[in-house]
């Protein structure tokens, strides 16, 4: 596949398993475990259309479409190099019966620009306050992690207007601001329904949360058992529940 595409000097292909590569560039934000386990989070929905909210290189909406886990994959960007950048990926990929590139800003973004409501909305959101972290040198780095362009309220917004009635939202954040993202919700009539806490080791303290919530649902949150992505402090191999959420690509 990579023999059709050549790439620039700050470009690199990566293999991400035996079905799909990956082209990433330099100074922009890396595929990464919170990726991979938001794509393994997706629950199979095969007769739906899905929407990713800011894809960046493409990555977790490639993995959605690679295993068939909706009909359609349209990956939403606001950052017209990175949009380009994904929609390369998709070609490089042969993924163009199942997956688009469509470069809007998902705060004014509608169903209409999606030819109708969709069934599932994902999103690997910024998840830093414009005024908190490090401040990286690096346009595309930093609007991935800081809300410059909208943060989880305006996702959440986004989610709730585009998705059906009964529709899912996914998203990984911080659990630092749970408060925030469980507001954001509520505020779009968005119940959480499944939610997992990520952490390194048993005794560290979680570093990411997965949830999923349905617009319109009703109370009821099932909290699955942490993952601990390692048995104890300093390993470098993977525990044995996150190593088979890695083979399967499913929790």
């Amino acid at each position: 596949m990579s023999s059709q595409f050549s790439l620039a000097a700050d470009e690199r292909l990566d293999e991400v398993n035996e079905k799909l590569v990956l082209i990433q560039k330099k100074n922009t934000l890396a595929f990464g475990t919170d990726a991979f386990l938001l794509s393994a989070f997706l629950r199979p929905a095969p007769r739906e259309r899905a929407v990713e909210f800011g894809c960046g290189n493409g990555i977790i909406s490639l993995l959605a479409a690679t295993r068939g886990r909706f009909c359609d994959v349209i990956a939403v960007e606001i950052q017209e190099e990175m949009a380009t950048l994904a929609a390369r990926n998709v070609a490089c990929n042969h993924l163009e019966g199942s997956m688009r590139v469509l470069t809007r800003d998902i705060r004014t973004l509608t169903p209409a620009d999606l030819g109708g409501e969709v069934g599932v909305v994902f999103a690997n959101p910024p998840y830093m306050r414009t005024d908190s972290g490090f401040s990286s040198p690096h346009g595309a780095k930093q609007m991935a992690r800081h809300e410059l362009t909208g943060g989880i309220a305006e996702f959440a917004a986004a989610a709730a207007r585009c998705l059906k009635y009964g529709g899912l939202f996914y998203t990984v954040y911080r659990p630092d601001r749970l408060d925030a993202l469980f507001a954001a919700l509520h505020a779009n009539k968005l119940a959480p329904k499944r939610m997992v806490l990520v952490q390194d080791h048993p005794t560290a303290t979680p570093a990411m949360v997965l949830l999923e919530s349905k617009l319109g649902g009703g109370e009821g949150l099932t909290l699955l058992p942490t993952l601990c992505l390692h048995d104890k402090a300093g390993d470098t191999a993977l525990s044995t529940r996150a190593q088979t959420i890695y083979d399967t690509g499913s929790f």
